[in-house]
Formats: C-alpha cells, sequence, structure tokens
C-alpha cells in the first residue's frame, strides 16, 4: 500500500563528478565518526519529544543528509547540534575540539532546535492564530545566517514523522498538525519537494489514518495500468517529437496522496474525476519549441475544454511560467501535460518562482504574489548546499545573500511562552516591552535574552527569547529619546515615550496653576471659594481647564482678582445704540481700525487673544477706549461677560476685510519642543519659508522642552492653520498651536 508513496518520495542523490572519490568519503567518514563520538556520551538516556533515542535520531538524520549528498560538516553538526545541549559552556567546549565553521553551524542548529521545541509547546495555545503561524515561518527563514540550518531542521522533522508512523499510534496529532501548518509550506517555500511530499504525506497518515489508506488502496489498485498507460504516451510523444525535429526531455510526473485529497476537497471531486493522476512533463530547448510541441500534442490528442492554460505568454505574478494542458488519447486516457523550457523547469523546481505562494493560499488563481529578491538569494544559495559534497563557502558574497538582517527590515523574537513577536530591524528590549503593553514599555528596568542579562541598549536578534525586568511603578528615562545611546528604534515606542512626558507636563502645569490660584485665593480671604464655581464663573468648562491655562501663563491672574474684587464701572451716556447687532466696518482713513456702526466709533483688536479672520467675534464697550473687539471664546472676554453683559456687543466682519488678505492681523502662536541645537533656526525658516513676519519673540526653557511664543503677522485664519501644520512637523516640535 505504501510503495507508491515509498516511489514518489525516494530522495535521488545529485549527480557529482567527485561522487566515487574514495578520499571524499573518508573525509566524511572521519569528521562525522569524530563528531559522533563526542556526541555519543552526552545523548545517552536522551529522547526526542516523539519519545525517539536521539542518537539513533541522529543517525537517521545523518543517513538521510548522505542520501542528498550534504556536505560533511552539515552531517557532523547534527550530532553536535543534539550534544551542545547538554554542555555548560557548548561554544567554548565545542571550539576546543572542532573548527570554527562547524560549530557555528552545529550552533544555530540547536537554536533552531530549541525554537521549534518552543513553538511546539506552546502550540496548543497559539495553533488556532494564522497569524502566528506565519510569524513563525516567516522566522525561520530570516533566523539564520546560514540557510543549512533550515535543511537540517526539515530533514529532522521527517524523520519524526516517519518514527511516528512507525509506531503506528494516534499521540502524534500535534507533530502531524505542526508540520503541515509549518514545515510543509517552509519545503514548499525553499523549493525542497521531495521532501515536502513526504512531510505532507507522512503528516495526513498520522491526522486522518482512514482516509490515507482509502485513497492509496485506490491508487495502488490501478498503479501498475497507469504507469503503463503513461510509459506508452511518453514513448509515442517521444516518437512524434523526434519526427518533427523537437529535442526533448519527457517524463512522468507523480502525485503525492496528500496534494490528491486537497484537490478531492478542494474542488468536490470524486477519485475517477482527478484529471491530472496521469502527468508527463515535458522540458524542451525553446520556447518556440514550447509552443510546437503544444500543437503537436493538440493535434494528436483531444484537448479537454478549459483545461488549458498559457503561463508563457501570460506568467503568473510570482514569475512562473509553463504551458497547462489536458488531453484524451485515442484510448480515451486523460492525461495532464506541462510544457517548459529548461530554465523555466528550474526556476520552478528550485522555489524561485513563487509556486508555493498559490498553492499554500488555497485559492483558485491566486494574484499578487511577488517574491522578494532577498528571499530568491536565499533559495539559490539553498541549492548549493544539498549538492554532492558541496559546501557552503564563507566568503563575503554567500553571507550577504543569506543574511536576514542584511536584505529585511524586521526581525522576530518570542516571549517566554513562546509568543512570536514582530519588531523592526534595530529594535531593542524596550521595543520588546512597548510592543507588548505600553505600561509594561514605562516600566522596563532591565531585559534577559536567552536567560541572559543584558543592557537595555542591546539590539535583538532573530529568534531570541526576551524576559523584560519591569518596576512596580514608575516611567521612562529621557535618555531613551537620544538617539545617540541607541535605547529605542521603533517610532511607535519613541511616540509612546514622548506622550508619557507630555503627559507629566501637563500634570505639572495644572498642579501649578492649582497652586497659584490657591495662593491668591488665600491672600484674598477667599479659601471657601469652590474651584469648580470659580472656573465657571470665569467661563471654563472645569476647574482643571483653568489651572492649566493658569500654569501655562495663557490667562492672567489679575482677571481672577477682578471677579474677586470687581472695580464699579461708570456706565456711558446713552447704552441703546449697542443693543442691536452691528457689523465691523473698516475706515480706509483709519488704516487698521476697524468702526461699529458708524466711522467715528473707534474699536481695537484685543492683545489677549488677537482676533483674525475668520474667527467669531464679539465686542466689549471700554472706558474711553472704544470697542475692543476679542474672540467669543477668549478667556477674559468670557470673563467680562459674566461681569458686565451689558457692555457686550455682536460684531462681525466686514465682507471686504475676510476675503482681504493683503490686510495683516496679530497674532500668538505657541510653540514646544524638545529643547536641540538649531531648533530656532528651523522654525524661522519655516517663517522665511511662508513668507510670515516675526514681529515678537518670548522663549523659556524647562527641563529639557522649549516654549516658545511668536507674535506674527498673518492675512487670516486660514493662512495660519496652514502654518501651524508646518510647524507641527519640524523635527522636535510636540506641539504647535494658536496661543
Amino acid at each position: 500500500m505504501d510503495e507508491e508513496l515509498t516511489q514518489q518520495t525516494k530522495l535521488a542523490s545529485p549527480e557529482s563528478s567527485h561522487k566515487g572519490s574514495d578520499l571524499v568519503v573518508s573525509s566524511i567518514a572521519s569528521i562525522c565518526e569524530h563528531a559522533r563520538q563526542f556526541a555519543e556520551p552526552l545523548l545517552v538516556g536522551i529522547k526526542q519529544s516523539s519519545g525517539e533515542e536521539t542518537l539513533s535520531h541522529a543517525d537517521a538524520v545523518v543517513l538521510q543528509l548522505a542520501q542528498i549528498g550534504a556536505s560533511a560538516e552539515m552531517q557532523a553538526a547534527v550530532y553536535l547540534a543534539h550534544g551542545s545541549g547538554s554542555l555548560n559552556r557548548p561554544r567554548e567546549t565545542l571550539l576546543a575540539n572542532f573548527d570554527e565553521s562547524l560549530v557555528e553551524l552545529a550552533l544555530s542548529t540547536h537554536r533552531l532546535y530549541q525554537l521549534q521545541l518552543s513553538t511546539k509547546a506552546s502550540g496548543e495555545k497559539h495553533q488556532t492564530s494564522v497569524m502566528h503561524i506565519e510569524k513563525v515561518r516567516r522566522m525561520l527563514l530570516a533566523f539564520s545566517k546560514d540557510l543549512r540550518v533550515i535543511m537540517l531542521l526539515l530533514i529532522s522533522q521527517l524523520q519524526s514523522l516517519r518514527y511516528a508512523a512507525s509506531r503506528g499510534t494516534n499521540n502524534f496529532s500535534h507533530l502531524a498538525k505542526e508540520v503541515l501548518q509549518i514545515y510543509s509550506p517552509l519545503a514548499n517555500r525553499l523549493g525542497i519537494w521531495q521532501i515536502k511530499w513526504e512531510l505532507e504525506d507522512l503528516a495526513f497518515r498520522l491526522l486522518e489514518p482512514q482516509v490515507y489508506k482509502e485513497v492509496a488502496t485506490l491508487l495502488e489498485r490501478k498503479r501498475a495500468d497507469r504507469e503503463q498507460e503513461i510509459d506508452i504516451a511518453i514513448s509515442e510523444l517521444r516518437q512524434w517529437l523526434s519526427a518533427h525535429g523537437i529535442a526533448a526531455n519527457v517524463q512522468g510526473r507523480p502525485k503525492n496522496i496528500y496534494s490528491i485529497v486537497k484537490k478531492m476537497r478542494g474542488k468536490s471531486l470524486n477519485f475517477d474525476e482527478i484529471l491530472d493522476l496521469r502527468a508527463m512533463r515535458v522540458i524542451v530547448n525553446s520556447v518556440e519549441d514550447c509552443y510546437r510541441c503544444l500543437a503537436l500534442i493538440h493535434q494528436q490528442m483531444q484537448l479537454i475544454d478549459n483545461e488549458f492554460d498559457d503561463y508563457i505568454a501570460k506568467p503568473k505574478s510570482n514569475g512562473y511560467q509553463s504551458l497547462h494542458t489536458v488531453v484524451k488519447s485515442s484510448q480515451g486516457k486523460v492525461f495532464e501535460i506541462q510544457i517548459r523550457t529548461q530554465s523555466m523547469h528550474e526556476h520552478a523546481e528550485y522555489g524561485v518562482a513563487a509556486h508555493w505562494a498559490y498553492k499554500e493560499a488555497g485559492l483558485k488563481g491566486y494574484a499578487g504574489v511577488s517574491v522578494p529578491t532577498a528571499q530568491a538569494e536565499r533559495i539559490a544559495v539553498l541549492r548549493q548546499l544539498i549538492a554532492w559534497k558541496q559546501e557552503l563557502s564563507s566568503d563575503s558574497s554567500v553571507h550577504d545573500t543569506s543574511n536576514p538582517q542584511g536584505s529585511n527590515d524586521k526581525i522576530y523574537v518570542m516571549t517566554p511562552d513562546a509568543a512570536v513577536v514582530e519588531l523592526p530591524l534595530g529594535a531593542t528590549p524596550i521595543d520588546f516591552a512597548y510592543s507588548l503593553h505600553t505600561e509594561l514599555g514605562h516600566r522596563c528596568r532591565g531585559a534577559r535574552l536567552d536567560g541572559t542579562l543584558v543592557p537595555l541598549s542591546t539590539k535583538l536578534h532573530n529568534g531570541q527569547t526576551v524576559e523584560i525586568i519591569s518596576a512596580k511603578d514608575g516611567g521612562p528615562s529621557r535618555d531613551w529619546l537620544n538617539a545617540d545611546l541607541g535605547f529605542l528604534a521603533s517610532q511607535r515606542s519613541k511616540a509612546k515615550v514622548r506622550a508619557w512626558f507630555n503627559a507629566q507636563q501637563s500634570t505639572q502645569t495644572i498642579a501649578r496653576g492649582r497652586e497659584l490660584i490657591e495662593k491668591l485665593l488665600q491672600r484674598e480671604g477667599k479659601t471657601a471659594y469652590k474651584l469648580d464655581d470659580l472656573a465657571k464663573k470665569l467661563g471654563f468648562d472645569s476647574a482643571v481647564h483653568l489651572f492649566e491655562v493658569v500654569g501655562k501663563d495663557e490667562y492672567s491672574l489679575k482677571n481672577i482678582e477682578l471677579l474677586l474684587r470687581p472695580v464699579p464701572l461708570a456706565a456711558p451716556e446713552d447704552d441703546t445704540i449697542f443693543k442691536k447687532t452691528l457689523p465691523v466696518q473698516r475706515n480706509s482713513q483709519q488704516g487698521n481700525v476697524l468702526v461699529v456702526g458708524m466711522d467715528s466709533l473707534l474699536t481695537q483688536l484685543a492683545k489677549c487673544c488677537r482676533p483674525a479672520p475668520p474667527d467669531t467675534i464679539a465686542g466689549y464697550v471700554t472706558k474711553g477706549k472704544g470697542v475692543s473687539v476679542h474672540r467669543s471664546k477668549c478667556g477674559n472676554f468670557l470673563q467680562l461677560l459674566g461681569q458686565h453683559p451689558d457692555r457686550v456687543i455682536s460684531v462681525e466682519w466686514h465682507a471686504t476685510t475676510t476675503g482681504n488678505h493683503t490686510e495683516k492681523y496679530l497674532v500668538d502662536i505657541q510653540v514646544l519642543a524638545d529643547d536641540r541645537h538649531g531648533l530656532l533656526r528651523d522654525i524661522s525658516e519655516v517663517f522665511a519659508r511662508e513668507k510670515v513676519n516675526v514681529v515678537g519673540v518670548k522663549s523659556q526653557t524647562i527641563k529639557e522642552t522649549a516654549r516658545m511664543i511668536f507674535t506674527v503677522e498673518v492675512g487670516s485664519s486660514s493662512v495660519l492653520f496652514k502654518l501651524l501644520a508646518i510647524l507641527n512637523s519640524v523635527r522636535g516640535v510636540q506641539s504647535a498651536i494658536r496661543h
């Protein structure tokens, strides 16, 4: 029953001109034997999670590596990777006995084994998360500078499945699910098709033994007939092509049981309806020969409707190219045939094309797939690794193409319970803490990487386990925002630290405002005055709002004194003229002077709020200075409104004023920014570039935060809003608002 599976998944050794070299074979045996002798006493009594003896497991993995022609270093690394887990100081101990390149490969492989065990331990918790599974896959690809460790892990998984299948029990369902979710797609991505097929079939056999047995039985019943039919078709096709002068390599193409079941379920087909059980592949020398071959096949066989795809003229978005057709022979047998050139075949077979993408998507027709150049380079390196006696060179070009941190802007690390966390390249333990929770980031005081205490500025690398040491309370340090110290790499983390300090500054400002008001109430003997009532009488929503504007020096304490000690003002002789709503008109003879109702009535723009079109405005009749025009939400105006509502008049901008941008108005702008060298220069450049005249500047620096108030001339509020947006984009500016 399993004979067809064995034929389909048997690993073929690559050809090599050095295959028969006794010297090379002896060298391999010598290195492997030395590594096995070193590791054997360390592995006594140790078992894999599957229950298999670790030494036996390593022997089986090495045998498979030998079958595919892997290097002596890869084979020896298997024993050392398993044995290093029993050493207190593995690097020092191994370097005393083996070459540095072998030790690095073994230790990298051991770390990847640990990662695999960590994800297995947390699998029940995270296996339902598609995002978690995909992060683990990407982390495995980005984990090591040397892709050989990925190959070693995959073959280790394959051996675990073979052992589980030989035990014939149902205790390995989690192993099988893990292989189908993570390791089979990973092998698919790397283009290691034969390993992928056997991983899938063995995992499926463990998960659904009854269905596996039924399909295997159906395949076995007709295997001899099917192979004979394929052989006949191959012979006929070779004769046709030869007669027409087309040089081609025609071969059968086996199908694995798992892919057959997926197609049956995905397309709701019966076994007899699977069209590509008889499959052939034709490899020719040129694109022209591809189409000549296709035409010849369609002349000799009947094309099945809707079963032809031209991926040469219109390649898949992943770069895959081939002609696919399904035809029926004169004997009524259906065949699936792929036609491609040798370069197209290598591109597809070795995984550089993203053939894996539409297979994994589980969709009919997968679009929008792209293959990163870095990933294509990694796969190109992998092809060299499995060649007969071919060892990965250690020159810079190989390291450049396989270094994930040189070609990717993401790293993947783990929490102590093996949840995978994605971070930007160069991230630190503080970035990791903020990615988990903002409060954890604020209280971060130390970190352990793989159990070792490290400084908080340490750069994280793929596959590390990060544990955060936090305080019960407290906040971040301002040093974290110093780019030269390297504490933070994530812009998200930096924003959270700035927000914390902004909140602290706001708290301090409110506390300062409260203190000033309470001292004033004590001086005036009004300590029984309720602060919320005081705020409402002054026109504020709450006492906190009042404290904030007082703490920022945006609201004068004299306004509160006037409320507590009102000074009677003489009423004008006739208030009736101010009872009606009058427009504010511009007197051309008075320049910028605004007149209410008539040219003879003097007005002035209040300096406390500096209104400008199209602000909503209101007027207040002063004693001897005409009408003072305020913004309607000005704190001073609201206080005057509460004291003397009879002196308030309704005013509005004249129609010619709102559209006239040649008229200039004074406006105060408050800028809060991180104090740094060149800050004032950068802000001044904004004013100069926007042609805004600055008539006054006030500046103060408290605890590395600069507070600047600029008095500028603008034509309207719309011009002001544009200016504020540009100022907020200046490096280090926390806020730029109208004062």
